[in-house]
C-alpha cells in the first residue's frame, strides 16, 4: 500500500506550498501521520507529525514555519509550508502508521510511505 503525496514544486524563497498525502479508504491502519524530507546528500530526518490524539510535533528547524493537519474523513493529512527557505529544499515523504511517542520521530514507527514529492526552494 502506497500513500499519495502531492504539492511539491519550485517556490522563491519566503514562498508557501501545501503539501497533501492521501492514503486508500480501505487496506491500511493509520492512527499517526508524518512527513520526513530528505536533502541531497544528506540522511532523511523528520518535519513534522501528528497523531490521533491530536498532538503536533515538529521538527526545531520548521517550527513557527510549517503546519501539520488532517482531514479524516478524507483520510488526508497536509503540511502547509510558509516562509520557505533554500534549506527546506528536499524531497518531501508522507509517512503513515501507528506510531508511539518514542517512534513517532523515526521512519520505524510508519509502515506505509508515498513516494515523495520535490520542493525546491530559490533563492
Amino acid at each position: 500500500v502506497q500513500l499519495q503525496a502531492s504539492g511539491g514544486g519550485l517556490v522563491q524563497s519566503g514562498g508557501s506550498l501545501r503539501l497533501s498525502c492521501a492514503a486508500p479508504g480501505t487496506g491500511v491502519d493509520i492512527n499517526g501521520w508524518g512527513w520526513f524530507r530528505q536533502a541531497p546528500g544528506k540522511e532523511r530526518e523528520f518535519v513534522s507529525a501528528i497523531r490521533w490524539t491530536g498532538a503536533i510535533y515538529y521538527a526545531d528547524s520548521v517550527k513557527g514555519r510549517f503546519t501539520i493537519s488532517r482531514d479524516n474523513a478524507r483520510n488526508t493529512v497536509y503540511l502547509q509550508m510558509n516562509s520557505l527557505k533554500p534549506e527546506d529544499t528536499a524531497v518531501y515523504y508522507c509517512a503513515g502508521g501507528r506510531p508511539i511517542t518514542s517512534t513517532i520521530r523515526t521512519e520505524g514507527g510508519y509502515a506505509y510511505w508515498g513516494r515523495g514529492t520535490l520542493v525546491t526552494v530559490s533563492s
